[in-house]
This record gives C-alpha cells, structure tokens and sequence, in this order.
C-alpha cells in the first residue's frame, strides 16, 4: 500500500496528463530513492541526496544510461512540481557509461515465420508495430479516427516527445483493420447501453473541446479491452485499450514458438521495419520521419546494422 504522500504524487502526475506507465515508473524511482536514504522526507533532503542516489544506481547497480535518466527525471518532477524547489542543473554525479546495445533485428523471413505463430488475438497491433514503425503504446493508443483509409496512412498524436507525425499504412492490413473497426462499434453500441458507461478517455483540452465526442465511433481507442475498468483519474466508467502486457506476451510466445532464438519484442518490429525500409532503398530522412525521430543520428544506428552485417565488410575468411 503506497504512503499518502506517494499518492499524492500519483494524483498530481494524473492531473498533469502523464501515461499510465510514466506514472507508475516515477513512483518506484521516488519510492526507491526514500527507502535508500532511511525513509528520510524529501522535503529534508536536496541536491547532495540525490547525488549520492543518482550515483548509488551507477556504482552499485550499473544502470543503463536510460535507466539513471529516468530516475534523474522522475526526482526533478518531485522537487519542482511537488516540493516546489528546483535541483541544481549541475548536478555532479557519476554517469553511467553503459554502451547502448545495438537493436536487434528479424530477417524478413523470421518476421514472416513470427507472424504465422502471432495470436489471432493480437495479430492486427502487432502487424501495426511492424507495417508502419509504432511504438508499442503508440499503436494501442491509436483512435479509430487515426487510420486513414483514403490515403493510406495513420496519423499519430502526441507520441514521444509530444510530436505528432504521419506514418505509412500497410495496404494489406486494411481488411483486418475493417473488421476491427467494425468490433470497436459493436463494444460502443453495448456500451452506450450501460447507464453508467462514460465514454473514452479524451485528453483535457479535447474534453472541453468536443463535448460529447467521447462516444463517437472515431474517438474509440482502435484495440479496445475487452471489458470495462474505472478511470483512474476520473472514477468513471470507460473502455480503456488493451494493455502493453498482452502484446508483448503475444511476440514472446509467437517467437517461441516460431524457434526464433535471438530476443524478440514488441520494439524488434519496429527495428526491424526500419532496417527493412533501408534494405529495400529508402534514403535515410525518410526513415527518420516515419519513426519520429528528432535526431537523423538516432536513425543511423540502423545503417550500422546493415553495413556490419552481410551487406558491409566482407570478411577475409570468405576469400580464402
């Protein structure tokens, strides 16, 4: 059971329109850097303990950078947002050096022996992942809206970074995705049937925005669950989409069962789309504005791929 003051961060994050899973991280790393220094408050403690926390992960527990970024972060939001007194930007801690590892990719014929084992389930999000580069949440968190059929594309609001983008749209998937549409609206005809039923999650600005819209077919998340939940900000009654969860065991078990023994996730789609598109000749920006990337160098590490694969240095065994 959290403490009344862990709870209270979890309201204000909810307030602030923070994702579930960011909410849920920021807790652990607030929980994790309490009990570190013996339950002393935060309000007692400054930039010295969090050096000291920041440097603990590193030392102790050699985190990826990623990992001490998010820890760093989740500890800025409680003293600026919560304590209301900033961290020093100097901070002065020790970084971790961890080499990021490079993504692991499927061959086209592994991506297509995985989705012949994929849950007939979960076959259309994670075909999403892979035919137009998601995210995981990206593709769970897509309204039926978002899927443009006229034009071949899927729109995404509000992804990493808050930026928005367009991506392409497998044509094979639009079939599949018709019929999925068509399961969203049978759920919302239910739905609307409930008394207690209070439409989809809508952001705030678009609450006020479009008032009502939140039980219109085009604002429904685009992979529903399977049953209702309570919002947790709220209290009232909605369809939530499905959770990350079930996605990421369905890749898992259709790897395994396909024989695939290199670590395949949800986000091996994604880089696996990315050094497909390379492969079959796409210059590099173009890759870069379907995956969202701000940085064209964060799109490169999938040319490393490819040059230090078959593609790239021929090994001197092979002129023997």
């Amino acid at each position: 059971m959290k403490s009344p003051f862990l709870n209270m961060i979890e309201e204000k994050m909810y307030s602030k329109r923070y994702a579930k899973s960011t909410i849920k991280a920021y807790i652990s790393w607030v929980s994790a850097f309490i009990r570190f220094h013996s339950m002393r408050h935060p309000t007692t403690m400054g930039d010295n303990e969090v050096e000291q926390f920041l440097s603990y992960l590193v030392n102790q527990h050699n985190v990826a950078p990623n990992t001490q970024s998010q820890a760093l972060n989740a500890l800025c939001f409680l003293y600026k947002d919560i304590i209301n007194v900033s961290l020093s930007v100097s901070l002065d801690f020790v970084k971790s050096k961890r080499h990021t590892k490079l993504p692991v990719v499927l061959t086209q014929d592994e991506t297509t022996l995985l989705f012949k084992h994929c849950p007939v389930k979960h076959y259309v999000p994670c075909a999403m992942l892979y035919g137009s580069g998601l995210r995981l949440m990206e593709a769970l968190r897509l309204r039926v809206q978002d899927i443009d059929f006229d034009y071949n594309c899927v729109r995404i609001w509000d992804g990493k970074g808050g930026k928005n983008r367009i991506v392409t749209l497998a044509i094979d998937l639009i079939p599949q995705l018709r019929t999925q549409i068509q399961m969203v609206n049978n759920y919302l005809e239910r739905d609307l049937k409930n008394p207690h039923f209070s439409g989809v999650y809508m952001p705030y600005q678009l609450r006020k925005k479009f008032l009502n819209h939140n039980k219109n077919l085009g604002w429904q998340y685009l992979f529903p669950s399977y049953k209702l939940s309570i919002d947790p900000e709220s209290k009232l009654l909605r369809r939530h989409h499905i959770d990350e969860k079930q996605v990421q065991r369905a890749v898992k078990q259709a790897a395994d069962k396909a024989q695939i023994t290199k670590h395949v996730t949800p986000h091996t789609l994604r880089h696996s789309f990315a050094t497909h598109l390379l492969q079959s000749g796409a210059d590099i920006r173009t890759v870069q504005a379907q995956l969202g990337h701000s940085d064209v160098r964060t799109t490169q590490i999938y040319t490393h791929v490819l040059q230090q694969g078959g593609n790239g240095v021929v090994s001197p065994f092979s002129r023997l």
